[in-house]
């Protein structure tokens, strides 16, 4: 008797775990730019949205002046993680300097980086470049050494920095493709790269051939195609998710820019395909 209530205990305890197993999510983040009007008209709400749907962090993109979309740190913070998400990475940055405006800019970031120490943020990535880094070689560079200062400031503090790109970084300037000048004169140890995959596809590029050439160095992907996730079948988001381990990955972010349907509606088709996705992990290595 009694063995027999041990196999049954075993039995349903098999079972439980299994059900949990299941019922995981996968850890799925949006850039919160996807719904930047609702966001503008009524964040908390938005933000409480997001939670509903099943998204488990978020990346900001409405930082200003010590504030998040308004907010001090601590009170976004916890307005993301009472809507059953985390507050993970925000996008960010401040034009290159010159040697009249280093000093303010470098205090620009002091403030900047505080401001997500407080907010608990793992990751800060800065989504542009002005002119000056697409017209020179010279002038890349600078922007380089710039990303390596701050990366420093940011690693001081607990924060990881790093880039995020468009299209253009794919061109050639002076003979040589942006983004590959970009991947090798930045310190791995202070600068990352925010891969977007609709992109750098959309530059002429292949992702696979940059986890090859630079493994490690794409540990934040934008999981992005021309609308919502899958709708165009010009990204083969499965053969993409297949080199995830060598791009290094830790977190993925949807970002949708253009809609066929509402962007509430449409971020959260986009989780729905990658929350079907067999090729699409539970998580990936932090």
């Amino acid at each position: 008797m009694k063995k027999s209530v041990t196999l049954m205990g075993l039995f349903f305890l098999g079972l439980f775990m299994a059900m949990c197993s299941l019922q995981k999510k996968k850890e799925i983040g949006l850039q919160l730019y996807s719904v930047r009007d609702a966001m503008k008209e009524a964040p908390a709400e938005t933000v409480r949205k997001v939670g509903e749907m099943g998204y488990t962090f978020v990346e900001a993109a409405g930082y200003s002046d010590g504030k998040f979309y308004g907010m001090d740190p601590v009170a976004f913070k916890t307005l993301v993680e009472e809507s059953g998400m985390k507050f993970i990475s925000s996008h960010t940055g401040h034009s290159l300097p010159d040697s009249a405006s280093w000093d303010s800019a470098m205090a620009w970031w002091d403030e900047c980086i505080e401001a997500h120490v407080k907010a608990g943020v793992k990751y800060i990535v800065q989504p542009w470049m002005g002119e000056e880094g697409y017209q020179s070689l010279e002038g890349l560079k600078k922007y380089c050494e710039y990303f390596n200062v701050v990366g420093e400031k940011c690693r001081k503090k607990g924060i990881l920095f790093g880039y995020h790109n468009h299209d253009k970084e794919f061109r050639k300037l002076e003979g040589e493709v942006i983004y590959d000048f970009m991947l090798r004169n930045t310190d791995p140890e202070k600068v990352f790269f925010q891969l977007d995959l609709y992109w750098i596809i959309e530059g002429g590029k292949d992702p696979i051939d940059y986890f090859k050439n630079y493994p490690g160095r794409f540990i934040l992907w934008h999981v992005k195609d021309e609308k919502e996730l899958g709708a165009s079948g010009k990204v083969d988001f499965e053969r993409i998710f297949s080199a995830a381990d060598q791009a290094g990955v830790n977190y993925l972010i949807v970002e949708v820019e253009k809609y066929n349907y509402d962007p509430l509606e449409s971020v959260e088709k986009s989780l729905l395909y990658l929350q079907k996705a067999d090729f699409v992990k539970n998580s990936y290595g932090k």
